[in-house]
């Protein structure tokens, strides 16, 4: 999810229409992959569990040590390849983005490292921090993009509608 700066929240998304920084995962999405070991962009205070492990802003995961299954839902803006480039080099998790793939995030850090990705059918509604769901949509479609076998594995046992496409095969 999402930190411009100290003062605002991590795991979540920035809103311009809304003026807020922090939107949940969803609860069905991380249910359906879960379990995870660590969640480096965690919310201070999150109404559900996400993983073993957390690392709020106050922590700065970004630059703590990574083991284990990652849930990854990045600071979206100029930092989201930072995390995403970590998430690619650690090689174990899952992310959640928007699905641009046009963009120079994807080239380098999805296209040429995940093992698979599925494409969400529809938009997400994200959460408020106190567990309410969103009235609107995230305003643009999301992507769920694994790192590893098994979190290829997961993707496509989840359940979760949408499109999964396996980029590198049984390998």
């Amino acid at each position: 999810m999402m930190q411009l700066s100290l003062g605002r929240g991590m795991s979540s998304h920035h809103s311009a229409v809304a003026q807020r920084d922090e939107w949940l995962t969803p609860p069905h999405v991380l249910e359906a992959l879960q379990p995870f070991d660590l969640d480096p962009c965690a919310p201070i205070v999150c109404p559900w569990p996400i993983a073993r492990e957390h690392y709020t802003v106050m922590q700065d995961g970004l630059s703590q040590p990574w083991r284990g299954r990652v849930w990854l839902n990045p600071p979206y803006g100029p930092k989201t390849r930072l995390w995403m480039r970590r998430l690619a080099e650690h090689g174990d998790g899952i992310a959640l983005i928007f699905a641009r793939t046009e963009t120079a995030i994807f080239f380098p850090w999805v296209w040429d490292h995940a093992a698979a990705l599925l494409f969400l059918k529809g938009r997400l509604h994200f959460h408020y921090v106190d567990g309410r769901r969103a009235a609107a949509n995230s305003g643009a479609p999301s992507v769920l993009v694994a790192y590893g076998r098994e979190n290829r594995d997961r993707l496509a046992q989840s359940g979760l509608p949408g499109k999964l496409i396996d980029i590198r095969g049984a390998a």
